[in-house]
């Protein structure tokens, strides 16, 4: 056995250079905690190497420097690139998941790119995946892969995890291609999110959409459970809480600390992006200075904006917006020896990273809507000698864990600023009382924590799936039942009817028997060596009707009633219900959409099976 890591990107990416071809590392977080993973089987790691190839002797040459770390690249085109990471992954399904309904880009090209690309994954993970192995899957640029992988090599463990935010049903209801998506999804025997919104956001979606068993946190298939769960990432908590030990970030915050004088630092860090909600936040900073102009001079704020995608006309746009409104914040309230705006619209290295996260009073993270935003951790954890306040977002995913920051509404201007009042104005003891909690937290559920409890999860969810499997009848075990079913002198065959002799259905009464049905049980009831009893919770009239063979002995509504050679047994007259009861039935049924009542002679039967939940 072995595990086999599936992302969109290896967690090195190779790079073209005068000088040949260049290899550099990821300092990501998934590739810090995968790094973790205490395991004595191997671990291979299949995804794009980050740069496109058409000579055959180049992609021999990096395939050879991959495998020694057992690393295997998937090679696209550059029109792959633009049409299912560009297109289908980042203007389809990224504005879906985070709400921005507006934004979502339908393309055919796109679509197919995504397919296409999905496929192509799959054909090299087949080169890699042996049965008996775990496949760990990683986030929405490859949701049909593993569909594709089960379909393909039936005998493995599949684990998916989905890195951004799972919309609503009402939201995912709206995509095209909802059922493909969720049946590639549903090849998982795990599917991991990283908070219990998303989760339940799922469930819901599979039991609308496909109309499939759910229960709790599984999905259940024809002969198998899909698993999910809430797994919140963690950090690197040691890496963090430690980076001012190191002489390097030192240097770096005293500079930090000398440039910003005397005035307090609020710090904002995010990729250019929409979701983030960084115009709101300058809003929000602007209206501070306005209403308390007694901050004016005494604190900045300092802002990292990363670069992403800013040839995408949308996002060029974006980065227009926030240059116009730094300029005219600044533009307004500068005066000689303070600058309320330092705006930086680059990368920082993690050294320049952890010193802005010692050096700053305030963390503002106060993204619009976001999957968990390891910032807000980051800085919680970085934070030692010097206090903080940490304001985020109730609606990133982290707001569940770190209840002690300042939670605000990151639409709310208002809110926004109040919060800005409350952190830079609150006592040093209190910022601790908030900041150690979170910091034990964040110690105790570190990366290398998420990992390992997804994997444990997968094993067992495999676990739990094989032991499935072998109850159902295999080709030796059908043998034995033909063999013993000749050999028998007399043989009692009992049927369930729906779900059994006949698929379910959204209404009822279009269960009806098929012809192939009834000739197979005729034949079966003509033996004299045979018993055949249909055991439903049918009402009798109904079972007579699809089953008039006097040898086919019927059970009808659960028992209550059966019928032999023909005549039926036990007679309970007419249940009658009284007004209050089917008034109040009634009731219920008319604002359940999707429920109906069935009047039997001894029970009332609500049926709830197409409500939507």
């Amino acid at each position: 056995m072995k595990y086999v890591i599936i992302s969109n990107r290896l967690p090195v990416t190779v790079t073209h250079t005068p000088s040949g071809i260049a290899f550099s590392r990821s300092g990501g977080g998934l590739a810090t905690g995968l790094d973790s993973l205490k395991t004595d089987v191997s671990k291979h790691w299949l995804g794009w190497c980050g740069v496109h190839v058409d000579d055959e002797e180049e992609r021999a040459e990096i395939d050879a420097t991959l495998a020694k770390d057992l690393l295997h690249p998937v090679y696209l085109t550059q029109e792959q690139i633009e049409d299912y990471y560009e297109g289908y992954s980042n203007s389809t399904i990224w504005p879906l998941c985070h709400y921005f309904y507006s934004y979502i880009v339908y393309d055919e090209k796109f679509r197919q790119a995504y397919w296409e690309v999905n496929e192509l994954f799959c054909r090299e993970a087949v080169k890699v995946v042996e049965p008996g192995d775990l496949v760990w899957v990683q986030d929405y640029q490859l949701m049909l892969l593993p569909a594709m992988i089960r379909e393909r090599v039936p005998d493995v463990g599949i684990g998916y995890f989905h890195h951004i935010p799972f919309p609503s049903y009402e939201l995912f209801r709206c995509l095209p291609e909802r059922s493909d998506i969720l049946r590639g999804l549903l090849g998982a025997d795990l599917v991991g999110f990283h908070t219990h919104d998303y989760m339940r956001h799922f469930i819901s979606a599979a039991y609308r959409v496909l109309n499939v068993e759910c229960q709790v946190n599984e999905v259940q298939l024809f002969d198998r459970v899909s698993e999910t769960e809430a797994f919140p990432m963690g950090i690197n908590y040691d890496l963090y809480h430690n980076a001012m030990t190191t002489p390097s970030v030192q240097t770096i915050a005293e500079g930090m600390r000398a440039i910003a004088g005397d005035s307090k630092i609020i710090l904002s860090v995010d990729r250019l992006d929409y979701s983030k909600g960084i115009l709101v936040r300058l809003r929000s900073f602007a209206d501070f200075l306005e209403n308390h102009p007694e901050f004016r001079g005494r604190v900045s704020l300092v802002m990292v904006v990363v670069p992403s995608r800013d040839a995408v006309e949308m996002y060029a746009d974006l980065k227009t917006a926030i240059d116009r409104e730094v300029g005219a914040l600044n533009g307004k309230y500068t005066s000689v020896g303070w600058i309320p705006v330092h705006y930086f619209y680059r990368s920082f290295s993690f050294e320049e990273l952890a010193a802005l996260y010692h050096t700053a009073d305030v963390a503002l993270v106060t993204p619009l809507r976001d999957d968990m935003n390891l910032v807000a951790k980051e800085y919680v954890a970085t934070k030692r000698e010097r206090p903080g306040v940490l304001i985020l977002s109730e609606m990133a995913g982290a707001a569940d864990e770190l209840r002690q920051a300042i939670i605000v509404n990151p639409t709310d201007g208002k809110h926004i600023e109040n919060a800005l009042l409350q952190a830079l104005t609150m006592p040093e003891e209190d910022q601790w009382a908030a900041l150690r909690p979170m910091q034990e937290l964040l110690q105790r559920r570190s990366v290398d924590v998420w990992v390992q409890e997804f994997m444990d999860e997968l094993r067992r969810a495999k676990d739990r799936n094989d032991r499935l499997k072998s109850k159902f009848l295999g080709e030796e075990r059908i043998r034995e039942i033909q063999d013993r079913y000749r050999t028998a002198s007399r043989r009692l065959l009992v049927f369930d009817y729906d779900g059994t002799l006949a698929p379910f259905v959204s209404d009822p009464k279009l269960a009806v028997p098929s012809e192939e049905l009834r000739t197979a049980l005729g034949r079966l009831a003509d033996d004299p060596a045979n018993t055949i009893v249909i055991s439903s919770g049918r009402d009798k009239k109904t079972l007579d009707t699809w089953f008039p063979n006097p040898r086919i002995r019927l059970s009808a509504e659960h028992g209550a009633f059966f019928r032999d050679n023909g005549a039926w047994h036990g007679d309970y007259g007419q249940m009658v219900w009284g007004d209050d009861i089917l008034a109040i039935v009634q009731r219920v049924t008319d604002h359940t959409p999707g429920s109906h009542i069935e009047n039997k002679q001894t029970s009332l039967v609500w049926h709830y099976r197409d409500v939507a939940n």
